[in-house]
């Protein structure tokens, strides 16, 4: 790998993991290695992600299928014109989300399957999957005490829904160890930070600048 090389980082897990506070810290410590990089969100990472992400969350009902088909357009236009060119110049990508979340949650969450989500969601992205996937496991009432008292239309389903979207980020990183790490998102963050260092630092992310200082 040279410092021209891209990397894609996506992080993952319920409402609540703790997953924002990662992605600002794994940024800092890249970027003190000399590292370019571009932090973003799905949805929201473009105008018309933060409409889509107003509408599905903030909004009035949608329905399942017409949920999952907003977060694919979402991520369609998102990778065409952020994600990919970012990746290009050589730029440390980190998302909070991508689209194991539709998988997890309308695949799962809204019972759509995630067989049939998980296609839709590769098509949308013309196939384009993280170097590294961290998902930041809570349990949902962990997620739920975290949050507080103001839900977003997703946060505010039963701990049934969230369940089944925890364990199915599970299992997605059971199936594929060598892309996935599942830390324990109630460990404090710098802990968490440390494990999720050591597994970016196995991709060649760091080394790729500074021959791998700590």
């Amino acid at each position: 790998m040279s410092a021209r090389d891209g990397v894609f980082i996506a992080f993952e897990g319920g409402d609540g993991a703790g997953k924002s506070t990662q992605v600002g810290l794994l940024a800092e410590a890249l970027r003190a290695h000399g590292r370019e990089v571009l932090v973003t969100r799905q949805p929201g990472g473009t105008d018309l992600g933060a409409a889509i992400r107003d509408l599905v969350l903030h909004g009035d009902h949608v329905s399942p299928r017409a949920e999952a088909l907003l977060f694919a357009a979402d991520k369609a236009h998102h990778v065409d014109l952020v994600i990919r060119p970012a990746l290009a110049a050589g730029q440390v990508v980190l998302t909070d989300r991508y689209t194991d979340s539709s998988v997890a949650y309308q695949g799962a969450g809204r019972d759509l399957g995630a067989a049939e989500v998980h296609d839709l969601q590769m098509w949308a992205v013309d196939a384009l999957v993280p170097d590294l996937t961290v998902v930041v496991d809570v349990d949902p009432a962990e997620g739920r005490r975290r949050r507080g008292e103001v839900h977003d239309r997703l946060e505010a389903e039963a701990d049934a829904f969230h369940a089944a979207i925890r364990e199915h980020f599970l299992a997605m990183a059971r199936g594929n160890p060598e892309r996935y790490l599942v830390v324990d998102g109630t460990q404090p963050p710098d802990a968490v930070h440390a494990a999720v260092l050591d597994r970016v630092r196995a991709t060649g992310a760091l080394d790729a600048v500074d021959g791998g200082a700590p």
